[in-house]
């Protein structure tokens, strides 16, 4: 955000404590400082009314980046969302744009409950006009981050709670300022022949882990990192499947309609079920709404033990 802002003077970021606080989770420690009350603006606890302003300074021509402290909390601003800056384009047969970034944590974090703890990738990848992001990697959310803010459109940028304090290995080529991740375009993160696991967010991280446990008995799993939840690069997971010839999909959000259910539908749509040698498997949250025990909070989410059992599964082993 900080090279962003430097970059551009259009672009500024509102939202709840992101400015004299330096963000609930301190993301944007040191921007206040720097560029001062007109370009990081705090906002009263108002989800729908500082959505909608951003909306408007972007059909103004500014450049927002609107933070949601939770997307949980999105779902008071949804209106604005998706009525407003998704469809505008369309409705104005492309003639006003809105270049806007919705961003904050998504997904389950600890001890939150059920009604902080929702995956908003399947909610939001639902909806044309907008593009939703899921990174993983520092690298991921860097690159992705700053091509959003770039974009012309209306993106959604899906951070998790429990990454920010994980730290990734960086390239050189990834701390230049010139540094952007295409939109749409998913990334191998592990080459394998046997299988091909598909997540995004957190758990590409656990896809890596359980990877890692299963070459151990000689079963070698392609990981792929999606990155991009719409636009969806199908083309990547096909590539695999036509490799591997067995698909496992994992992610933290529901089973119904999910990120998983869809990929499972255009591979079935698509020229990738003629090599198929079992029928794709899903790894997801479980349907039901989060519990606050942390016991049954562990339960409800994928663990690396289920994608280790799904992959064996697949496999028919």
């Amino acid at each position: 955000m900080d090279e962003e802002l430097e970059r551009d003077e259009r672009v500024f970021l509102l939202g709840e404590e992101v400015a004299q606080y330096d963000g609930a989770y301190k993301v944007s420690r040191g921007l206040w400082k720097k560029y001062g009350d007109k370009r990081i603006i705090d906002t009263p606890i108002a989800e729908m009314g500082f959505a909608g302003i951003a909306v408007g300074s972007a059909m103004a021509g500014l450049r927002p980046i609107c933070e949601f402290m939770t997307f949980n909390f999105s779902m008071q601003a949804i209106d604005q969302i998706i009525n407003s800056a998704a469809k505008t384009s369309y409705m104005s047969a492309g003639l006003q744009s809105v270049p806007i970034v919705f961003r904050g944590p998504n997904g389950h974090a600890t001890g939150v409950a059920a009604q902080h703890s929702q995956c908003f990738a399947a909610w939001y990848g639902h909806c044309p006009g907008l593009k939703v992001l899921s990174p993983w990697s520092a690298e991921d959310a860097k690159g992705l981050l700053k091509a959003a803010i770039r974009d012309d459109n209306p993106v959604v940028f899906l951070e998790n709670e429990l990454l920010y304090g994980v730290a990734f290995e960086v390239s050189e080529e990834a701390q230049s300022k010139d540094f952007v991740v295409p939109i749409g375009k998913a990334k191998v993160e592990r080459q394998g022949t046997l299988i091909t696991l598909v997540s995004h967010s957190r758990y590409v991280g656990h896809c890596l882990d359980a990877a890692a446990v299963l070459a151990e008995e000689g079963i070698e799993c392609e990981v792929i990192n999606l990155r991009s939840i719409r636009p969806l690069d199908m083309e990547t997971i096909e590539s695999s499947v036509a490799k591997t010839n067995h698909l496992v999909t994992v992610e933290g959000g529901w089973p119904q309609f999910g990120v998983g259910a869809e990929i499972c539908a255009r591979i079935m749509e698509g020229p990738a079920l003629n090599y198929l040698d079992a029928p794709v498997i899903r790894v997801t949250g479980v349907d039901i709404p989060m519990p606050y025990a942390k016991i049954l909070e562990d339960n409800s989410v994928p663990q690396i033990k289920d994608i280790i059992i799904s992959v064996k599964k697949s496999l028919n082993i």
